[in-house]
This record gives C-alpha cells, structure tokens and sequence, in this order.
C-alpha cells in the first residue's frame, strides 16, 4: 500500500472515531506519541524527591513505567486520549456546601456512578470499533486504561492537544474548562497525532490562592500532603490535627481549585446520564451521615466511588466535619462514635466532641472515657 493511501486510510479511521466516540458520550479526542512527554520523567522524578506523593508509593514503584509510555508497553505506537465532560448542572454551585456547615462537601466528581466503570466499558467499546475499522490494512493490538493504570494521563492529553496542565496541575480546556475525565487507548497502529495546546494560564493564580490549605509550593507543583482531595481518600490515617480546621465540611474531596478557574465558564453540564450528580449527594446532611454502619455504608454508595475508601475513613471525614459546624446538636449522633471499634474514628469523635461541647460537658466525657481508652493516639486526643 503506498504511503499516500496509508495515510488516507489512517486519517479516514480517526475521523471515524471521533464520530463514534461523540455517540459513545466522550466530549473530545485527540491523539500523541507515546515519546511526546520527554520532561515527563524528570518532573516525576523531582516530585518523587520532594515527597509530593505523600503515602502513594505506588507512584515511585510504578516511576519507570509511569514516565515513560514505552515502558510500560514497548509496542505502543500512537496514544489515544479521550475527555468525558462531568460538569455540575448549570446553576449548580460545586461549592454551595461551604456556605451551609451542616452539609457534607463532596466532590463533583463523585456525586454519580464510579467513573471508571463507565469509561473503561466506553473505552473498550471505541478500541473494538478500532480494530474493526482497521482490519482492512492493519492488525492492530490495543490497551485502555483509565486512571488505575501507571499512566500519565494528563501531560499526553496536554500533548495531544485535549488542553493544557494549569498552575493547579489539572488539565484545563478552551472548551470545557477543567470538569471532565480522562481516559486512554493505546495501540499498535501508527495514527495522526495532535498539535500540542498551548498554556493559557497566564498571570491568573486563582486555583493556587483558592486553596484552602496551601497544597501548592508553586505553580504547576502540587504536594498531595497538604491536598484536602489526598486527605479525605488516600490519606489511611488520622487527619493531621492542622488541617482540620482547613478541611471545613469537605468530606470527599475538595473542588476549589477547580471552581476558581475561570475558564470554566465554559464548562459545560455532563450529558452522560450516569454522570449526573444524584440529588442526595449535592450538599448532604452531615447528620444523615454520622449514623452509617458498615452495612448502610456499603448500600448508600454502592457503584459509587466513595465505596472504596470505606465506612470508617468517610466517617472520620464527616466526624471533623460536625466539629467544623458549630452546631452543638450533632454531638448526640457524634457521642455513639467514641466507643467505635476503630481507633481513627473513636479519635475524631473525639476532637469533634472538644469543638462542640461546653468545656464543662467535654471535661466530664473525658473522666468516664479516659479511663478506660487503651489506644494511644486516642488518649493523646482526649489531651493532658
């Protein structure tokens, strides 16, 4: 087949995917190399360095693969990257929470079905419909992933042309500002790759003053040990005692950087049904919250990703959130929580009740509890 052919083939097999990607409900897609992020390794590298990563020592174990596409698969010829826009409904405030300390912040994000169960079948079903196009002149292999997977998703979508990495270092676009998703097909078959998108940015430092707890060191550097998103699910310990005050009622992420930029005034409401926020999660009761058990847990947010971080560490988040609420009638569904059999939670019912109870009433607590409580770091809770 002669080069010229080829090339008219491979440009007709991305139009058709583009097409078929819009039916699958992606709201773009552009394509790189896997050699297009060359800083990549060095950047990780640093970050690793500086301890950015916090407790995810998955990101040193996976270094190499993750800063390098043909690391992790050698054969990979052209990387595909897709957008799927998650965007609140228009006139809805990601961030109305905040203004009612008796509601539960969770993030946009996580307000509707796990995002990667609906991507990756997605996903899947656009690299079927590759290979099916293809097959007439080539017989290529390919990969998805979304997110899971050691991949650096946001520098290839940058470099394919999907948008650019803003100083929060999310990705941010001329079309749908800074809420959507992304995902990845890698494969075999050599195909036109995108123009690299330009930062636009500017002198703009919304996202960096707009974070409550100071997660950026500078522009473009985020050091997850300060991030209320790392905090509230990957962080598996006891919140450190100064960011609690700075949580506020965040109790699953955090949206702020995101909300401040101004490029999303262009961002656009989800068309994906499945990614539509249900109405119970768009500024809950922290008091609804503070009586799950396990078994409620699990049924609330079942197919949600909020089921995987577990009953106890969402609990621990909604408990320093009562305690940031001023509102002393949640100390009754908090008092239940200081004989939890996990120590985490026993400890932040703990401070919420020393934040919400007269130091009277905090004082007697304390002498009929202190007594009895084996666990160290919840006795150094209760104070000297």
């Amino acid at each position: 087949m002669s080069s010229d052919r080829s090339d008219k083939k491979r440009q007709k097999l991305v139009n058709a995917l583009r097409s078929r990607a819009e039916q699958l409900g992606f709201d773009g897609l552009e394509i790189t190399t896997p050699d297009a992020i060359p800083h990549a390794p060095d950047r990780l590298r640093q970050f690793l360095n500086e301890g950015y990563h916090a407790s995810m020592e998955w990101m040193a174990q996976t270094e190499d693969r993750r800063a390098a596409p043909l690391v992790l698969w050698p054969e990979v010829r052209s990387v595909i990257m897709l957008a799927m826009n998650y965007g609140p409904d228009e006139g809805v405030d990601p961030l109305s929470h905040l203004s009612a300390p008796d509601t539960g912040g969770i993030s946009v994000y996580a307000r509707h079905r796990d995002y990667h169960d609906v991507i990756k079948g997605r996903l899947k079903e656009l690299a079927s419909f590759l290979v099916s196009w293809a097959k007439d002149f080539a017989e290529p292999d390919v990969k998805v992933f979304v997110d899971t997977a050691p991949v650096m998703e946001k520098p290839l979508a940058a470099a394919a042309g999907l948008g650019w990495q803003g100083k929060h270092t999310n990705l941010v676009s001329r079309d749908l500002g800074s809420w959507f998703f992304l995902g990845s097909i890698f494969t075999t078959l050599d195909l036109p790759e995108g123009t690299e998108e330009a930062d636009h940015c500017g002198s703009c430092r919304a996202c960096l003053d707009g974070c409550p707890t100071d997660a950026f060191p500078a522009a473009y550097q985020l050091d997850a040990r300060r991030c209320i998103s790392y905090l509230t699910i990957e962080h598996t310990g006891p919140i450190p005692a100064e960011f609690r005050e700075k949580m506020g009622n965040r109790i699953y992420g955090c949206d702020d950087c995101l909300a401040a930029c101004p490029w999303n005034k262009f961002a656009r409401a989800a068309k994906e049904a499945k990614l539509k926020a249900r109405e119970d999660l768009i500024s809950p009761k922290l008091a609804d919250f503070l009586v799950l058990d396990n078994k409620t847990f699990r049924s609330l947010f079942s197919g949600s990703p909020i089921k995987r971080i577990g009953r106890n560490r969402f609990l621990r988040n909604v408990l320093i959130a009562a305690g940031n609420s001023g509102d002393e009638s949640l100390s009754v569904l908090v008092k239940p929580h200081l004989s939890d059999l996990d120590p985490m939670v026993r400890g932040a019912a703990v401070w919420a009740l020393s934040r919400l109870l007269s130091d009277t009433d905090y004082a007697e607590l304390k002498r009929s509890l202190l007594q009895t409580e084996t666990d160290e770091f919840v006795r150094l809770e209760w104070g000297p």
